[in-house]
C-alpha cells in the first residue's frame, strides 16, 4: 500500500484527529467508535494485538523522526493507510508536549461481558470491574496492572471515565491491545454471576483480608473496586467485601495501587 504525504496543517486529517481529541472528544470518540493512540510503544502493540476484542488500527500518521523510529518495523506490509507529515502537522495533530511523530486512529466496537465471558469457552475467568473510576491515569495504570497481571478482562461501569480519552491510552502504555477492555458494564450484572464467579469487592473497612480468600476451581474471580472519592457502592453485600492490610497509618491507598496488588496476589493463586 503506498505511503501518501500530508504538508498542510488545514488537511481534513488533521481536522479529524483534532476533534477525537478536542473538547468534544468524548462524543466524537463514542459517536465514530474512533480514538487516537500515540507513541511507539502503543503503535506496535496495535499492530499486534494479542486479543480478538482490541481495537483494530486503521491508519498511521509519520513525521521523519518518528518513521526513523519505526525502522525496524515493516509498517508497509500491514495492510494498513500510512501517511507522512511535517512536524508542524504533527505538533497541530498530537496531544502531548513533545510528540514522537507517531500517531494513529484506531476503531473500536462495544464489547459486552457476554461477549468477554463467552470467548474462551468453560475455563474459569480471572476478571476485574472498576465501579464509577474516573481518573484517566488510574484507568490506563489498571489496564496495564491487569495485563502484567495475567488477568482475561478488565471492566468498567456505566458514569466512569472514557476508556480512550489520549491520557487514558497512554497510560495502558500499550496494554489496551493485550487484554480485552469493556466499557459500560453495571454493578447488576456483576453480581449477577455469582454463581460462576468468586465476587470479591475491596473494602478498607471489611472484616476479612483478602488473602484469605479460596477460590473454588471450578469458579472464575472477579475483583471489584470502588469509585476514587466514594469508594464502593452501598447495595455490595457485606459477605463479598475483603480489605487489603495495611501495616502503616493511612486509612486507606489509591484504587491503581490496591488493584495492582490484588490482581498480582490472585493472578498467581486462582
Amino acid at each position: 500500500m503506498g505511503i501518501e504525504k500530508i504538508s498542510s496543517p488545514h488537511s481534513p486529517h488533521v481536522a479529524r484527529v483534532r476533534a477525537l481529541l478536542g473538547s468534544r472528544g468524548k462524543k466524537e470518540r463514542a459517536g465514530s467508535k474512533e480514538f487516537v493512540l500515540e507513541g511507539r510503544s502503543a503503535l506496535i502493540a496495535a499492530l499486534n494485538p494479542q486479543t480478538s476484542l482490541a481495537p483494530k488500527l486503521e491508519k498511521i500518521y509519520l513525521t521523519e523522526t518518528g518513521a526513523d523510529l519505526l525502522a525496524d518495523i515493516p509498517l508497509t506490509k500491514s495492510g494498513i493507510k500510512i501517511y507522512t507529515v511535517s512536524d508542524a502537522v504533527m505538533k497541530q495533530m498530537a496531544d502531548t508536549e513533545t510528540p514522537q511523530g507517531i500517531l494513529g486512529i484506531c476503531s473500536f466496537r462495544e464489547n459486552t461481558l457476554h461477549r468477554l465471558t463467552h470467548q474462551d469457552g468453560n475455563s474459569p475467568m480471572k476478571l476485574a470491574f472498576f465501579w464509577e473510576m474516573q481518573d484517566p491515569g488510574n484507568c490506563g495504570t489498571v489496564i496495564r496492572a491487569a495485563d502484567a497481571a495475567g488477568f482475561d478482562g478488565i471492566m468498567f461501569s456505566t458514569n466512569s471515565v472514557d476508556i480512550y480519552s489520549p491520557k487514558a491510552v497512554r497510560a495502558t502504555a500499550g496494554s489496551l491491545w493485550n487484554i480485552p477492555v469493556i466499557q459500560d458494564v453495571s454493578l447488576e450484572e456483576i453480581l449477577d454471576k455469582a454463581e460462576s464467579f468468586s465476587l470479591n469487592a475491596f473494602d478498607s473497612h471489611a472484616k476479612h483480608s483478602f488473602d484469605q480468600v479460596v477460590v473454588p476451581d471450578d469458579k472464575g474471580i472477579v475483583l471489584i473496586f470502588g469509585n476514587e472519592a466514594r469508594g464502593l457502592p452501598s447495595n455490595i453485600p457485606s459477605e463479598m467485601r475483603v480489605q487489603i492490610p495495611m501495616r502503616g497509618h493511612t486509612e486507606s491507598m489509591n484504587v491503581a495501587s490496591a488493584a495492582a496488588i490484588a490482581m498480582y496476589h490472585f493472578g498467581r493463586i486462582a
